[in-house]
């Protein structure tokens, strides 16, 4: 017997690459990226200002840089869902 030359999954093995199907979701929701992005720039920015913190604290100056990252992260998440609202229920026809 010869196996079926139809696919099982045929939605998953289209002829697109990673790559596009990434950008295809960028622009569904553009401010998820954005907020990944700045999460990693205050991680960046708090690990390198870590041995320039002055008499601060440690635990003091880890808290305030985790403050700040989820400070972002949750800013941007808080913008996707009001764009992606606007985007339904503004900018939509009516039908």
């Amino acid at each position: 017997m010869s196996p079926s030359q139809e696919s099982v999954f045929p939605e998953y093995e289209t002829e697109t690459s990673q790559t596009s199907k990434l950008i295809k979701k960028f622009k569904e929701t553009p401010f998820v990226p954005i907020g990944m992005g700045g999460f990693t720039a205050v991680v960046a920015y708090g690990l390198y200002k870590l041995k320039h913190r002055g008499d601060m604290k440690l635990s003091l100056h880890l808290i305030h840089m985790r403050v700040a990252a989820q400070g972002f992260a949750v800013g941007a998440l808080t913008c996707g869902v009001l764009y992606s609202m606007f985007r339904e229920y503004v900018v939509k026809p009516k039908e």
